[in-house]
């Protein structure tokens, strides 16, 4: 079995492999520091489960994973991220992820999300699932940003952030143009006006830090 491990902290991917090394001894075990390490890892090898966070410099988890799911598309990708499952794990589940869970979830919790990712199922949390449960019911409030493609959200978390059309082109590898138009339709989906009010937007909903 090959596990790769996506983080840009060593010290979690480290913390990662010993905790699924101990469950899975005959594991081996690739790294990536970045989502562009993480796409030529894709390519180079077949794997049968990534572990996969969000915040990685440059590209994000998020955008990553549609060309992880391109290059593999029956690659079991389980997100482990800081960020409450509330606000992202709808979009991660919407990319095509096998499961999300926060990096304070217990080991316990996360080994069994890993067997059922392997087994090719989807890890869905009961807060979660009443969440879903929730929303197909028609009983609960979709925010407007749960809407957004995975492209689109992204984008709106780096245009958040401070980061300019340009820099946003560069990191994500598209032209001016098409990020501008991602912005136009964020703008659109959330009917704001300004980036100053996407900005605001993601600090209400805590959708940066």
């Amino acid at each position: 079995m090959k596990i790769l491990l996506v983080d840009d902290h060593q010290v979690v991917r480290q913390g990662l492999k010993q905790m699924l090394a101990d469950e899975y001894p005959k594991a081996a075990f690739g790294e990536a520091g970045t989502a562009a390490e993480a796409v030529q890892a894709i390519h180079r090898q077949k794997w049968d489960l990534v572990l996969l966070d969000l915040n990685l410099p440059g590209r994000g988890g998020l955008d990553a994973l549609g060309d992880f799911k391109a290059a593999q598309p029956l690659l079991p990708v389980l997100v482990l991220s800081m960020h409450p499952e509330a606000e992202f794990a709808v979009q991660a589940l919407r990319a095509g992820a096998a499961g999300y869970l926060t990096k304070q979830s217990a080991a316990e919790e996360l080994l069994a999300a890993v067997q059922k990712a392997l087994e090719g199922g989807r890890y869905i949390t009961a807060s979660l699932a009443e969440k879903l449960a929730a929303d197909v019911a028609g009983d609960n409030r979709q925010l407007p940003h749960e809407e957004l493609s995975p492209r689109e959200f992204e984008t709106l978390r780096r245009l958040a952030t401070g980061h300019s059309v340009k820099e946003i082109s560069s990191s994500l590898g598209l032209s001016s143009k098409t990020v501008s138009t991602y912005r136009a339709r964020v703008l659109e989906k959330l009917k704001l006006r300004t980036t100053v009010d996407l900005a605001r937007y993601a600090m209400e909903h805590g959708l940066v830090g």
